[in-house]
């Protein structure tokens, strides 16, 4: 497929776990992919002839995401992005190593934690509105947010800082959903409860018990989800959180 018959996605937080894998995927079908993170990609991944362009990008800095939206626009030159997913987010600890609650922790980490998680997402949806709207009229356009399970019960490990930005972010995805309808670009979110990735501990292992199908997901498993909502099978879903959490959630 040529370049210019490619579906185009772009992708924040794509060095690692899940970020990574949903490359991989899109790569597999085929997509051009455009991405940003703090780090550089992986040198096993710099072959993908699919992933044309990676932008270190600080996404906690608002001055660096306008210039990884200038640049990726540039890289666009008019044509339709089809794809977007905001991935990139943060879970700090205090330092003693707990969650970052509401009585702990320094309230300027709260306002980093919302700024990446929060602000930056809605900031790349607004940058790239006119590109997925191009992508809309070209055969259909999505957004994905990655919130997750702890956006919407207590979790034992993810901070109060990270689980207020994540259930913002569910209800930006439904206001986003029905503001992007008027361009024809649909707005979802994916919930992801455990995934075994790098940032997965041996305390996590309790918390098998509580998921009916008794293990933890894979990134590959959430990618798949991802995907499946920016193709074109899903033009009629739009304002919709998927839950990959092995069914965790309905406890």
């Amino acid at each position: 497929m040529t370049e210019d018959m490619r579906k185009s996605v772009i992708l924040t937080g794509a060095s690692r776990g899940i970020g990574h894998s949903t490359v991989k995927r899109f790569s597999d079908e085929g997509w051009r992919i455009i991405t940003c993170s703090r780090d550089d990609i992986p040198p096993h991944c710099k072959a993908d002839p699919n992933w044309t362009h990676h932008i270190p990008t600080n996404l906690a800095d608002p001055a660096s995401v306008q210039a990884f939206i200038d640049q990726a626009n540039e890289i666009l030159h008019g044509a339709p992005l089809h794809a977007l997913v905001n991935n990139a987010a943060i879970s700090p600890k205090t330092p003693y190593k707990e969650r970052l609650g509401c009585l702990n922790g320094d309230a300027d980490r709260w306002r980093e934690v919302f700024e990446l998680n929060f602000f930056t997402p809605l900031t790349l949806c607004r940058g790239f509105a006119a590109a997925l709207g191009r992508g809309a009229k070209a055969g259909g356009a999505g957004v994905v947010n990655i919130t997750s399970i702890a956006g919407h019960a207590i979790h034992p490990f993810a901070g109060s800082a990270y689980s207020t930005s994540k259930a913002a972010l569910s209800a930006l995805t439904r206001e986003l959903a029905v503001e992007f309808a008027e361009l024809g670009v649909r707005v979802n979110a994916v919930a992801p409860g455990e995934i075994a990735t790098e940032m997965i501990g041996p305390e996590y292992e309790p918390l098998i018990n509580r998921i009916p199908m008794k293990r933890m997901g894979t990134p590959e498993e959430v990618a798949a989800c991802v995907y499946q909502l920016c193709n074109s099978d899903f033009n009629y879903v739009t304002g919709t959180e998927v839950f990959v959490t092995g069914g965790q959630h309905v406890y």
